[in-house]
């Protein structure tokens, strides 16, 4: 987290224009979210586009590639743009034995509702009922 801090407090001021064309972006965003909480209650996607991985790493390497560690907000910024209410949960388990979690998204102010999603979730989870060893 604190490289990808610095980065981004090492790049140039935004340009208001740039700002602007942002914010449209982020109110069209908004507005497709919209459009999809018209005919579903909740969207369900990964949190992270890989499972999880140590703390500490470098360097991320998907499919022989080495990627950016950027990579990883693929799946969360877009929602966090729109403030939308959201919850991640554990819903699997890699090989490697780390968690893989998985994120319910609801409409505006709707935030029963994906608490609801994740009991059900959490009643069928394979992994149910583990817990670290302590």
């Amino acid at each position: 987290m604190y490289r990808i801090s610095k980065t981004m407090l090492s790049l140039p001021d935004t340009s208001m224009e740039d700002y602007v064309a942002a914010e449209q972006a982020a109110e069209r965003l908004r507005d497709g979210y919209a459009a999809y909480f018209r005919n579903f209650d909740v969207l369900l996607t990964p949190v992270l586009p890989v499972p999880a991985h140590k703390h500490g790493i470098k360097d991320l390497v998907v499919n022989g590639e080495t990627v950016d560690l950027t990579y990883l907000q693929g799946a969360g910024v877009p929602l966090n743009v729109t403030g939308l209410p959201g919850l991640s949960m554990r819903f699997g388990m890699s090989r490697e034995g780390l968690p893989i979690n998985v994120q319910l998204v609801g409409r505006w102010q709707s935030e029963t509702t994906i608490l609801h999603a994740a009991s059900v979730l959490e009643a069928v989870s394979p992994v149910r009922g583990l817990r670290p060893s302590l």
